[in-house]
């Protein structure tokens, strides 16, 4: 048990081209200090990584909508709010999650932005480019090279454990999610699924960035941390220089974890309401 007992569950939420795996070291370093870990996967990323890679096809119309409903069902069968943590997309659903009143807080870590954030970093376009560079991926599961994972992902480690990473945890990714609520959606008409009210009130949250991250740039968290400045809730923003977006994996992860859960225990009890603070 943990020595927090009402908030005692962490439900972590994976990103896109990855499944729950890429949060196996997480699970264990929390569970090691007494708490329950859930790491839900999205409907269809359910099964081992070398399966859903032999055929991704079975993941390429999932949409976001159906994903939130899924988590949100898991989260509201425990008996007290979870913390949630997210990475990358997964930070998009932890947002999306927050708004509707759940979680006792939320972690974001090199969060891929909601509606709204129009920073968009030259390497961000360049690591969404394979996603991007033909219409036709709306409709297909699109997933990295080795190259395109190690300049995207893993930016800062050898190409040896780039590649490595890869082999454990690389999967395709829905394009439609790209496509229609990623960049995309800044340039629709009315509310997309990726949509917050941003003055709203809503558990505490705060985003982690990796100062060396390429596809979810410290700029990308900062813009989407600063959305909510009009909100009562506690909004904190924290930068890793540095880290890429593998953070969670990439050596040292260990203190990007300890960091992300010290923060969420401190507010998950009080859940108190401030301004928009930042810090590194």
């Amino acid at each position: 048990m943990s020595d927090n007992a009402s908030c005692d569950t962490i439900v972590l939420v994976h990103g896109l081209w990855v499944t729950p795996r890429s949060w196996e070291g997480w699970k264990a370093h929390y569970e090691a200090k007494g708490y329950r870990v859930l790491t839900p996967a999205y409907p269809g990323f359910d099964i081992e990584v070398e399966a859903l890679r032999d055929n991704p096809d079975i993941i390429a119309e999932l949409t976001v909508p159906d994903t939130v409903d899924h988590l949100a069902a898991v989260i509201t069968e425990l008996d007290t709010p979870p913390v949630i943590m997210g990475h990358s997309f997964g930070g998009t659903l932890t947002q999306l999650l927050l708004a509707r009143g759940l979680g006792a807080c939320g972690v974001v870590i090199d969060s891929a932005p909601t509606e709204g954030v129009r920073v968009t970093p030259l390497s961000q376009a360049r690591s969404l480019f394979p996603a991007l560079k033909n219409p036709a991926n709306r409709h297909k599961a699109v997933g990295f090279t080795k190259d395109e994972w190690h300049y995207a992902f893993a930016n800062t480690l050898s190409r040896e454990d780039s590649d490595a990473a890869w082999e454990r945890y690389a999967i395709a990714a829905p394009g439609s999610w790209i496509w229609s609520y990623g960049l995309i959606a800044n340039f629709k008409p009315g509310h997309q699924e990726t949509w917050v009210d941003y003055s709203a009130d809503r558990a505490p949250l705060l985003f982690i960035a990796g100062g060396a991250d390429h596809i979810m740039p410290p700029a990308v968290n900062k813009s989407n941390a600063k959305h909510y400045d009009k909100s009562p809730a506690v909004t904190e923003y924290y930068e890793f220089p540095g880290r890429d977006h593998w953070t969670c994996a990439a050596p040292g992860w260990e203190d990007v974890a300890d960091h992300a859960l010290e923060w969420a225990i401190r507010y998950a009890d009080t859940n108190p309401r401030g301004k928009h603070t930042t810090a590194s």
